[in-house]
């Protein structure tokens, strides 16, 4: 079976969670969303990478979260939710898919 690296994993709970809160209009949901792709990761991530890395790419996840509303504020809410999303994908592969591959 091919394994979805964790840079997917981690960029799709954001713009998904995004994307459910706001079609849904279920701010819960999204965060649901949020929560499961999140953990996925980080358990991608402790597999890949080890617990110092796990806990620093979980600590960014939340950190792009938690950023992107006030970010949302000056460029949008989708160019906020995507930069964030792309941020996390790229340090996720370089800190833990780069190795696996």
């Amino acid at each position: 079976m091919a394994r979805v690296p964790s840079a997917v994993v981690a960029a799709t709970g954001l713009v998904g969670g995004y994307g459910v809160a706001r079609w849904t209009g279920k701010r819960q949901l999204g965060g649901v969303v949020l929560a499961v792709a999140g953990a996925a990761a980080a358990q991608q991530w402790r597999t890949r990478a080890g617990g110092r890395a796990a806990g620093a790419l979980t600590a960014a996840y939340v950190a792009a979260f938690a950023g992107s509303h006030p970010l949302a504020k000056k460029v949008g809410a989708w160019p906020s939710v995507l930069g964030v999303a792309g941020a996390v994908a790229v340090a996720s592969w370089t800190v833990a898919d780069r190795k696996a591959a």
